[in-house]
């Protein structure tokens, strides 16, 4: 059996995706600086043959394996893919580790018909995918080329397209669930990074408050608590730190470091140590939280592939998938 083909009964894919990424925060530890703060600045990963972003905990792995490879290319593949497109893996070279879902069936006893009868249920599966810095033979596409003036204004139309009750205003930016708006400062408040300027720094928050936003129960009805019990909140931040960095990536908004934030590491890494499949729950919740700001984009504005290269939910699936979220939104 190849490598890309072994079972999670035989590696565990969750204990070590977990754990690949639990390194990452803890180098970035000391500054605040996430697999998302550095790696995220390439935008969402792309699978190069189908030309589909990454989703999910693999957008997180991914970044990860970009931070540790010291890799400048968002475009990854498997080695098979690698080869349909006339390219070639170089010597040596060590793959990154992705988890896949396969559905499979099973006899379970059915007390209402008395019977055994076949069940569906999801099994995790490990592939290997390589970075175009470990290929040769292939070219990178060149993305259309956006000034800094048309990716803010791109975010704008964004954040605007939410319908999100946005105010102005104050010190300090957070959501609020008991009147359902969001509250941040105003932008003259903001000041640049070593990688972001003033204004990308506005907009990062904003997204983040708007991951939250979406946990309101009149939308996809976020609950943690059930999931997380005690550390429910410092993980709905996790959630929105993820969210927000996913919608970076798609818009094109260099992410910088909440230092205001910092608190929770120490939180987050409690969790991931303990529950192997933590993160990957709450990068879930963080995909779900940007696709629904996506789709409460006006028809004829939402990003373009050039932006936004994963699949685009349908209108109507997305509403229905809203009404089986996990959570409440609260303050940054």
């Amino acid at each position: 059996m190849s490598e890309s083909t072994k079972s999670a009964s035989r590696r565990d894919v969750y204990r070590e995706i977990t754990d690949k990424i639990v390194a990452a925060i803890q180098v970035g530890a000391p500054e605040f600086e996430m697999p998302w703060h550095r790696s995220g600045a390439l935008g969402r990963p792309v699978n190069a043959y189908t030309d589909f972003a990454y989703r999910g905990v693999n957008v997180v792995a991914l970044w990860t394996a970009t931070e540790f490879g010291h890799f400048n290319s968002r475009y990854w593949a498997t080695y098979k893919q690698w080869q349909l497109l006339g390219a070639r893996v170089k010597e040596g070279e060590r793959g990154s580790i992705i988890v896949f879902f396969k559905e499979t069936t099973r006899e379970a006893y059915d007390e209402k018909e008395g019977e055994m009868v076949p069940e569906t249920y999801l099994v995790a599966r490990s592939s290997f995918v390589f970075n175009a810095n470990q290929i040769d033979g292939w070219e990178t596409p060149k993305p259309p080329a956006k000034s800094q003036v048309e990716v803010m204004e791109e975010a704008e139309r964004f954040a605007a397209g939410t319908k999100a009750d946005i105010r102005n205003g104050g010190d300090r930016a957070c959501y609020r669930p008991s009147g359902d708006f969001v509250q941040i400062p105003d932008r003259e408040r903001f000041v640049g990074t070593k990688t972001s300027n003033p204004t990308e720094c506005y907009y990062a928050t904003l997204l983040h408050e708007l991951t939250h936003w979406t946990g309101h129960k009149s939308r996809l009805d976020r609950d943690l608590a059930n999931r997380f019990g005690d550390q429910a909140y410092a993980m709905e931040e996790l959630v929105a730190e993820l969210g927000a960095a996913f919608l970076c990536g798609d818009l094109r908004v260099a992410n910088s470091p909440r230092l205001d934030h910092a608190a929770y590491i120490a939180s987050w890494l409690e969790v991931l140590k303990r529950d192997k499949k933590a993160i990957f729950t709450a990068a879930s919740k963080a995909a779900a939280a940007a696709d629904y700001l996506t789709w409460l984009q006006p028809t004829d504005s939402v990003p373009t592939p050039s932006i936004y290269t994963g699949p685009l939910p349908l209108r109507t699936s997305v509403a229905d998938a809203s009404l089986s979220g996990e959570g409440e939104s609260h303050g940054s």
